[in-house]
């Protein structure tokens, strides 16, 4: 049988060399061992990494997990990559966030019919950051598409599911309105780090 600390190490391989979120099933699989085992190991894994003070840090993502740098580090690791920082996501971009995220699966139309105004650039470039994606097609006339959000809006907005995102304020009518109201009073592009290009459009991200 494997040894704790040889599993332990194992899955920081396969974690480092997928890179992507990966599931804790294919995790178990690639360890030979049951899920239960394999979340225990999980779970040592980031306590170690803690522990040593290590600059990476393992995030779970609903159902996912994946190898990071810690946010802390995000200044030196942007200077060496070059990377040019970005704007922050336009307030836009957080309504539709806010309201997909509330109310997922939601057709583009029902996002529409709470802002008020059209929504299909918004929704384009939040699928381009991976912020939302695709969740299948409503069985309605015309077969909308229905959207939800992705592993990735977990990631940046530093939540493992979506239970812990916040509480919508208390009121009455449409839930969604809420959603939109929590997006305009809380939500911090830097808090996320979440971010898009500048935009001259205001309904742009």
């Amino acid at each position: 049988m494997v040894g704790a600390n040889a599993l332990q190490a194992a899955a920081e391989a396969v974690l480092f060399s997928v890179g992507d979120p990966i599931e804790l099933s294919r995790i178990a699989q690639a360890l030979e061992v049951e899920e239960e085992i394999a979340e225990q190991v999980l779970m040592n894994l980031s306590a170690s990494l803690d522990e040593r003070g290590s600059g990476i840090c393992l995030l779970r993502l609903g159902d996912k997990y994946q190898l990071s740098s810690r946010t802390e580090f995000a200044p030196q690791i942007r200077s060496i990559l070059e990377v040019k920082r970005n704007a922050p996501l336009s307030q836009a971009a957080f309504e539709v966030l806010a309201v997909i995220a509330y109310n997922q699966p939601v057709t583009k139309s029902f996002v529409e019919q709470v802002r008020g105004v059209d929504c299909s650039g918004v929704i384009a470039t939040l699928c381009q950051k991976r912020l939302i994606e695709e969740k299948g097609r409503m069985d309605l006339p015309g077969r909308p598409l229905l959207y939800g959000t992705t592993p990735e809006f977990l990631r940046c907005f530093s939540v493992s599911d979506l239970t812990e995102l916040p509480q919508l304020p208390k009121q009455e009518g449409n839930p969604a309105e809420a959603a939109t109201e929590t997006a305009e009073n809380g939500q911090d592009a830097e808090n996320g780090q979440a971010s898009a290009e500048n935009s001259d459009s205001e309904e742009s991200v």
